[in-house]
């Protein structure tokens, strides 16, 4: 029986072995791409934060704040789908430590925060002067995007098919061998490439911002076959 098996798995092994050797020298190489355009839409993460020693009236206040923010939103004309309540907190607040006295609780925090798509850059600088006018005092990011992405991302990663045929290129000659047909071809990372953050606390009535470019990466990683070298 053990020696059936041994026959088999021999068996099934040839074949896998036929089409290595078949398929010959092989080189792999990762090709990057990035592409660039004008952003046309801003997300912005805003947080309003009150304290008191209440734990109802510090959540009171930020409710209060916030639903005024949303309702200035509102009639801004930022759609409901762009206004979204991300994160709630509520933790206690705690006096300073001392060798003689234990710590204890004074108060509470209360937090809310809200991620904003704003589709109007023309509008953006008004619309951040308007929440900390409101109330919000928490700014914790800013970044820039494209609501149709498709177009750039397709010439980042044409820009990343380009770089890694250009790299088997100069592989090859270095090695002395030819290049041949592309075997495979697979995408991986890619996205937006890192934007600085915007930290701020602000209570002017329009805030001066620069939008600048947003830039598109891709990844790909690609085999092609080799063969020999000029006799």
């Amino acid at each position: 029986m053990r020696r059936f098996v041994l026959a088999v798995l021999c068996a099934a092994a040839l074949p896998l072995a036929a089409i290595a050797q078949e398929q010959g020298p092989q080189i792999t190489v990762t090709g990057e791409g990035r592409a660039a355009a004008v952003p046309d839409m801003a997300t912005v993460t805003l947080g309003v934060t009150a304290q008191d020693a209440d734990a109802g009236a510090a959540m009171a206040e930020t409710n209060r704040v916030a639903g005024a923010i949303l309702d200035r939103l509102e009639g801004m004309g930022i759609e409901a789908r762009d206004r979204q309540t991300s994160d709630l907190g509520l933790q206690p607040v705690w006096s300073n430590y001392r060798d003689d006295r234990a710590q204890e609780i004074t108060g509470y925090e209360a937090s809310n925060r809200l991620t904003v798509r704003v589709r109007d850059l023309a509008q953006l600088g008004d619309v951040l002067g308007a929440v900390t006018e409101d109330g919000a005092n928490r700014l914790s990011g800013l970044s820039f995007g494209l609501q149709d992405p498709d177009p750039v991302e397709e010439e980042a990663r044409r820009d990343a098919v380009a770089d890694a045929m250009q790299r088997a290129r100069v592989l090859a000659e270095a090695a002395g061998v030819t290049l041949g047909p592309v075997l495979s071809i697979t995408e991986s990372g890619g996205g937006y490439a890192p934007e600085p953050m915007m930290m701020m606390e602000a209570r002017d009535k329009s805030v001066p911002v620069a939008a600048g470019e947003t830039v598109l990466a891709a990844r790909v990683t690609m085999v092609f076959s080799l063969g020999e070298g000029d006799q």
